[in-house]
């Protein structure tokens, strides 16, 4: 085998491996977007989470305040 029979060979392998990686890498890249896409949607879903819980803090503050007045309506009208 010549030295460029040789050297083709060593060329061939290379371009087979950068092809593989190459090929790793645009999968690496597919899923990363994939990933990136579920953070945003999961994102999205967890802002939405915390208003509804900051609206229902508040509901619950004012049942809180609602209840406490008619609990001292009572006791005033039980004379306690």
């Amino acid at each position: 085998m010549s030295k460029l029979d040789k050297a083709t060979v060593r060329l061939n392998k290379a371009l087979d491996a950068l092809e593989r990686t190459t090929a790793s890498l645009a999968e690496s890249r597919g899923e990363a977007a994939e990933l990136l896409k579920e953070r945003d949607t999961l994102l999205a879903r967890l802002a939405a989470l915390e208003d509804g819980a900051r609206s229902l803090s508040g509901k619950n503050a004012v049942i809180e305040s609602r209840l406490d007045s008619a609990i001292e309506e009572i006791r005033a009208a039980l004379g306690r």
